[in-house]
């Protein structure tokens, strides 16, 4: 672009203004700022490579070189992280976080403490704040893990629960109940 007018201060900075409206601002240290032709969108490019930009809706985007993350603030105050291994993590305002894997996995972080991933075969596991968790399996299955037992219920109406101390319960659809020992034993089956 041609300049229309050139500025050299006494501290080293330099400032070009150009012909399209646009300025260019040149630090001693190596950074140096563009304002565009609208007076609005601002690129800061610093010394150590990282790259600050302000959008005309101020949204801000700003990229570390040497971590090569993109860091996006919006003006309605989402936060966008993309990291240099394909992870994503968006910062809501309201506090809830999101975060992509590269895996293509997501979880999801409640304000209230409570977390959810959602696996990509299907799977999703969901811990509340009390530390219970709850899988539900792509083929239908789910699973309840509580400080007392780990339970899990299949398509079909049969449930089986392994209490901590060792000892199985299985409750099937027909109605039959069959309790083993902690060594796998059992002490009851009722067979209808």
């Amino acid at each position: 672009e041609e300049i229309q007018r050139e500025t050299a201060y006494p501290d080293g900075k330099v400032e070009k203004v150009l012909k399209n409206g646009c300025h260019l601002i040149f630090f001693p240290n190596g950074t140096w700022k563009k304002v565009g032709s609208d007076g609005k969108t601002i690129t800061v490019t610093f010394f150590n490579g990282d790259v600050k930009q302000v959008m005309p809706d101020q949204t801000v985007i700003y990229y570390y070189a040497d971590a090569k993350t993109t860091h996006t603030t919006y003006s309605d105050g989402l936060e966008v992280l993309q990291f240099s291994n394909g992870q994503i993590e968006k910062h809501y305002p309201d506090g809830k976080k999101e975060i992509t894997f590269p895996d293509q996995t997501i979880k999801n972080l409640f304000t209230d403490g409570q977390e959810e991933s959602i696996f990509p075969d299907g799977t999703i596991v969901r811990i509340q704040r009390d530390g219970s968790k709850t899988i539900e399996f792509n083929n239908g299955q789910r699973e309840l893990h509580t400080s007392e037992f780990k339970r899990r219920e299949y398509p079909d109406g049969t449930v089986k629960t392994v209490y901590v101390n060792g000892q199985q319960e299985t409750k099937y659809v027909t109605g039959r109940v069959r309790v083993k020992d902690k060594d796998g034993n059992i002490i009851m089956d009722t067979k209808l």
